[in-house]
């Protein structure tokens, strides 16, 4: 990644992943660390801690050339700020669940003082040839907090979620104030084309704004927003399902199996990721093909998050009861349709469970971008590759065109493609996951982070030239 001799690259997220020689940290983390050794740079988040008294004291680390700098919140700050705020009001209304989501003013007080916290903690570390780069809807005010703070470094944000269409966005309080805060970076990342043009709409049409191409205007600010798809470490996944780990995973999961076709699921326990209805799609199935009894398993793998939050509470008992359901209603003495897991696995194993599975079945009801989709890709053996079943409502969907595409609230379209996928021929199943693979490999996690900061950098020279044009 170019950029200046003497900047670094400052990034700031909800949670600091802190680097070290853990497997299981994921794509978003590995690309980032990269970038920060390249430029020397901070990765700046809440290090997870609770303390009595918020000091604003920042803990500085230092592994593997990544240097991280932490601070510890109170627990009001995570009721109101994480929990609140971002996860019973943003996440839900954001996934498009207005019916879940949770409008309280202390939740958005906590909001707007967590990320003042942020910025009083960050802007002292920041040097003025600095590139900020800011991650996700926990921080979405942060940049204007910095320019309000007299900061003028380049910023970029980045959301990781999808952006709501217009009537739904509108149901939240103070929706213009949020939104108008994202005018103080420089460029703004979204996931799809789709997430995007729902940006744009909502500008245009709420706020008077206009767009010519990446270029969206409010007032006297000109901001790039851009489409810049987030991918996976391609080339390390593929290498991770045929490590020694990986292997010995996959050998104990075919044995367990007893020639029985896999079909898996990996999923943090989350409303928006179709947990429900993929049990009943493969419910549906087992109902419509009595023939691939005891032929089957669908093994489900979700840990569970957010166990503060209340929706999140209900969906794992819902899941408890519909597994112990099906199960019960289709199991024999040697055969369990279902086998749901509520741990999570490190990468290897994890890739190895891939590797074993005939189907990745991944229906989110609606899902920023979804990487386990990849996940899944990468990890398949060229030579007898599984088949991908992908709802249309991950972002994942544009790039990955060659999955079987299924309606997740639709159990009769979920049963077809499961069939199909288990009878579908080899050579069939080798050109599907050929083309998809293409696109994993071709933009993998070094492309997105590229792609989004050579935009911000062009941001910043178009800016000087600008200013310099004004003052002759």
């Amino acid at each position: 990644m170019e950029r200046d001799a003497m900047s670094r690259l400052i990034v700031i997220s909800n949670r600091v992943s802190r680097p070290g020689k853990s497997s299981n940290q994921g794509g978003l983390a590995v690309a980032l660390s990269q970038a920060l050794r390249e430029s020397r740079g901070i990765w700046v988040g809440w290090s997870g801690e609770v303390t009595d008294h918020f000091t604003g004291h920042i803990g500085f680390a230092e592994a593997d050339g990544v240097k991280t700098a932490t601070i510890d919140l109170e627990e009001q700050d995570v009721d109101e700020y994480y929990n609140g705020y971002a996860n019973k009001t943003l996440w839900p209304l954001f996934h498009f669940r207005i019916d879940l989501a949770e409008y309280e003013r202390d939740f958005e007080g906590g909001y707007n003082r967590v990320n003042q916290r942020f910025a009083d903690c960050a802007s002292p570390l920041i040097e003025p040839e600095d590139i900020i780069w800011v991650q996700d809807y926990h921080l979405i005010p942060l940049g204007q907090m910095f320019r309000d703070r007299g900061l003028k470094n380049r910023m970029g944000f980045f959301l990781h979620i999808p952006w709501p269409p217009t009537r739904l966005l509108v149901s939240l309080p103070h929706h213009t104030k949020l939104v108008s805060s994202l005018f103080a970076y420089d460029v703004v990342g979204f996931h799809t084309e789709e997430w995007l043009e729902s940006f744009r709409h909502y500008v245009e049409k709420e706020m008077g704004g206009t767009v010519k191409g990446d270029y969206v205007t409010l007032g006297d600010r000109t901001i790039q927003a851009i489409a810049c798809p987030i991918g996976i470490n391609a080339q390390a996944f593929a290498q991770a399902a045929t490590s020694e780990t990986a292997q010995k995973m996959h050998r104990q999961v075919r044995a367990s199996l007893q020639d029985r076709a896999l079909i898996v699921g990996v999923d943090r326990l989350d409303y928006s990721k179709g947990l429900e209805e993929r049990f009943n799609g493969y419910a549906r199935f087992l109902k419509d093909h009595p023939e691939y009894h005891r032929k089957v398993v669908l093994a489900q793998i979700a840990p569970p998050s957010r166990g503060e939050v209340e929706s999140y509470q209900q969906i794992r008992a819902t899941l408890d009861a519909l597994a112990g359901r099906i199960n019960g209603q289709y199991s024999d003495v040697d055969w369990t349709p279902i086998r749901y897991v509520n741990q999570g696995y490190p990468r290897d194993q994890l890739a190895g469970i891939y590797r074993a599975a005939r189907i990745g079945l991944v229906t989110p009801l609606r899902d920023g971008m979804n990487l386990v989709a990849k996940e899944y890709v990468a990890a398949q053996d060229p030579d007898d590759p599984g088949v991908l079943i992908l709802s249309r409502f991950a972002g994942a969907a544009i790039q990955l065109k060659d999955a079987l595409l299924i309606n997740p609230y639709s159990p009769e379209e979920m049963s077809d493609a499961i069939s199909r996928a288990l009878d579908m021929p080899l050579e069939k199943r080798k050109a599907r996951w050929r083309a998809m693979m293409d696109s994993v490999e071709t933009q993998d996690i070094s492309w997105w982070r590229e792609a989004f900061t050579s935009r911000l950098m062009a941001a910043q020279d178009k800016t000087q030239l600008s200013e310099a044009e004004t003052a002759s």
